[in-house]
């Protein structure tokens, strides 16, 4: 079983799959192996052999490359429940045909500005096709690898549409139920109910989340293990503790019975909830458990956590690549190690206490090798949230739903589900403002084993030896930083951020962040990719956030940072027009120094629109410059030739994203630069950039390095090497 889990499990690391004929090697070879002593080899080969080509499957299915941003004609069934928040609906169609080329089984579609759509409706859309891409920065959310394991071929903006049916099938009763759930008060947490009750997650607001994700509980608003496990355990308890009283008919035994209403009421949820892949795999797991309580439990506790591990990637070998896979899996091992075998029973809180200091523990490793954040407060936060959730407000809510036809009782459960999740939002809003979540620097790999062997040693039993010894092998998670360029250099990210830019510069002592990214619509990049990448690199504090100019794709993200990490001066060629609480200062020509490295500002006095007025910034580390350049246009880059900068760099950032009305040969000839860096969205509505400049670039023998291509791009200067992309860091299911 171990071989066989090892070999589905090293899926997650492949840089790239085997090609066909060594996987029909490995699997000959593997059954060959079966019969001799090395049956573990064999176990090993086979079960990564089918782990690649059920990845492979999921490859193949994805658009064909020639429809890649093409606009088409397509017809499709909404499943799942449509995402509605801030002028955007978000949905999956499945099994869409179009006349013109045929489609992935499975797309996820925008559309801004759009009617309601609802589950289980058939519309006739105009799609511009994407194949699946994401944003590749420091320990940011793998989207593409997301959208493989959901086995999503394509995504893709609506244009225009028109329904051709009504809702039908069991998600457009599921979506009625949301919408009833929402229309029912619930001061103020009808979302909250809903994505108890059903899985969606929509009606929560970013806040909602930031506040989950500072006190660690995240877990308790995403139907997952813990929801189901609860309430099977619930139903469980009730009849074991209706036969311990006597009130249990004895002709009906009540183990079996207990096990029957624990499976049947798991199964219902999982049902309930739309049995997405993470309740598939609470529902395996409880499955398991139960079976192994009725008749197997000679065998040992660590047997159905096996056998769960094994079923659900045989199942679907691409869940491996999700975080919450190794979340689940990792915390239940971590409280068989922490209760089974134990002399004695434990009181009821000291059992509680026990669990959440051995999910805060033991979950170190996992939380830092996938570059999720770690909460300080989650202990304690989870300490009285997880029984609140678990056993009063779920069984709550479902039992409301479940009577919500009787007038005034379902409703009436619900208000007061809704009234328990107020009150337990406040609290953990108040543990959020005084402990947000921390994410620490990278670790190097032997440090983490440390870490990995210090949360074992913390969690074994008393009067074991050495178990001490744990919390100075804790002790690099908060005594790690990121290294700091030397004296006299300075390091460039130039973040993947899409149609926008945000370049982060470090010296010695220094952090400096040259635009903060976009906001689209309820996505925040400074949010969402710009500030947890910052935090990922060691950066805590910025000591300037100089803001080009004004426009979304460039300062969208700026509020968001400057609300969430400390900034000690903004700086913009469009002040006014950002908002107030920046207090942003005007761009005027200077020169500093920080750290034996050099920078100087410029801004044309005479611009008469935003580009133009864009602020640049030159950098000089030990002869080695790098050129900003914003947005400016020919007429500005025509000033800054006659205004006496020294201009000639190995580096610059091409104006306007590579736009046709900038990167003048003018420019080009006098700059001399060896490589551009080219920040902009994958197929942007812009055409960035334009033919006509890439051709001068490329006339001139420079380099070209596209986040929309390469992802973030990381470059030291003043060692005068070449730049770093993190999509060289191969992935099987990225594309170059």
């Amino acid at each position: 079983m171990a071989a066989l889990l090892a070999g589905l499990l090293v899926l997650r690391w492949l840089p790239q799959l085997p090609p066909i004929w060594a996987l029909c090697a490995m699997a000959l070879l593997g059954l060959l192996l079966l019969p001799w002593r090395l049956y573990w080899l064999g176990l090993f080969l086979l079960g990564l052999c089918w782990a690649s080509v059920s990845a492979q499957w999921a490859l193949d299915e994805r658009l064909n490359p020639a429809l890649d941003g093409r606009t088409l004609w397509l017809q499709g069934q909404v499943v799942g429940l449509p995402e509605a928040g801030q002028g955007v609906v978000r949905f999956q169609l499945q099994d869409a045909q179009s006349r013109r080329a045929e489609l992935p089984g499975r797309l996820r579609l925008s559309w801004y500005n759009g009617p309601p759509v609802r589950a289980g409706e058939t519309w006739r859309l105009a799609v511009r096709l994407k194949r699946p891409h994401g944003l590749v920065n420091p320990q940011a959310f793998d989207y593409e690898a997301w959208l493989l394991a959901q086995r999503i071929g394509a995504t893709g903006t609506v244009k225009a549409g028109e329904r051709l049916s009504q809702p039908a099938g069991l998600g457009a009763w599921r979506d009625r139920l949301r919408q009833r759930l929402l229309a029912t008060p619930a001061h103020g947490r009808e979302g909250a109910i809903a994505a108890l009750v059903v899985g969606d997650g929509s009606g929560l607001s970013n806040a909602d989340w930031q506040v989950l994700q500072n006190t660690g509980t995240v877990h308790l608003m995403v139907i997952s293990g813990q929801h189901i496990g609860l309430l099977a355990g619930l139903l469980y308890g009730v009849v074991a503790g209706l036969a311990r009283l006597g009130y249990w008919p004895r002709r009906w035994p009540w183990l079996p019975w207990a096990c029957t209403l624990a499976l049947g009421g798991a199964l219902g949820y999982g049902w309930l909830a739309g049995f997405q892949v993470p309740v598939q795999r609470a529902c395996v797991m409880v499955a398991l458990v139960l079976v192994w309580r009725l008749r197997f439990r000679h065998l040992g506790v660590w047997l159905p956590l096996s056998v769960a591990m094994l079923l659900v990637l045989l199942l679907e070998p691409l869940a491996s690549l999700q975080p919450g896979f190794w979340l689940s899996f990792a915390a239940v091992a971590w409280l068989i190690l922490i209760f089974a075998g134990r002399l004695g029973r434990w009181s009821w809180w000291r059992s509680l206490g026990r669990a959440q200091w051995a999910m805060a523990v033991g979950l170190l490793p996992v939380l830092l090798v996938l570059g999720l954040p770690l909460s300080a407060s989650g202990p304690v936060a989870n300490l009285v949230a997880v029984p609140l959730v678990g056993l009063l407000v779920v069984p709550l809510a479902l039992l409301g739903t479940l009577l919500l036809p009787v007038p005034g009782l379902g409703s009436g459960l619900l208000w007061l589900a809704g009234a328990l999740l107020e009150l337990l939002f406040a609290g953990l809003g108040l543990l959020s403002a005084w402990l947000p979540a921390w994410l620490p620097s990278n670790l190097p790999l032997w440090w983490w084993g440390l870490v990995v062997l210090g949360a074992f040693l913390l969690l074994l039993p008393p009067g074991i030896p050495l178990r001490s010894l744990g919390l100075i092998l804790l002790l690099p998670l908060f005594f790690s930083a990121q290294t700091r360029p030397p004296q006299g250099q300075a390091e460039l990210w130039m973040l993947d951020v899409g149609q926008g830019a945000a370049l982060l510069l470090r010296t010695q002592g220094h952090d400096l962040l040259y635009d903060a990214g976009p906001r689209f619509g309820d996505f925040d990049t400074g949010e969402r990719i710009v500030l947890p990448s910052l935090r990922a690199l060691g950066v805590s504090k910025l000591d300037l956030m100089l803001i080009s100019h004004a426009d979304n794709d460039h300062a969208g993200g700026a509020p968001a940072l400057h609300q969430h990490l400390p900034v000690a001066r903004v700086m913009s060629g469009e002040p006014a027009r950002l908002p107030t609480s920046l207090q942003a200062e005007p761009c005027q020509p200077r020169q500093w120094q920080w750290d034996g490295v050099k920078f100087a500002t410029w801004q044309w006095d005479q611009a008469r629109d935003g580009n133009q007025a864009s602020c640049v910034l030159r950098v000089d580390a030990g002869g080695e410059v790098l050129l900003l350049t914003g947005d400016i246009d020919t007429a500005a880059e025509r000033a800054l030739l006659a205004s006496g900068l020294p201009l000639q760099t190995r580096w610059l950032l091409a104006p306007h994203h590579g736009s046709g009305t900038s990167s003048s040969t003018a420019l080009l000839q006098r700059v001399a630069p060896e490589a551009v860096l080219i920040s902009r969205g994958r197929h942007n509505a812009f055409g960035h950039p334009a033919a006509e400049v890439v051709a001068r670039y490329r006339a001139q023998g420079v380099r070209i390095h596209d986040s929309a291509v390469q992802g973030a791009v990381r470059i030291r200067l003043g060692a005068f090497e070449q730049a770093q992309a993190l999509r060289d860091h191969a992935r099987f299911w990225r594309e170059k």
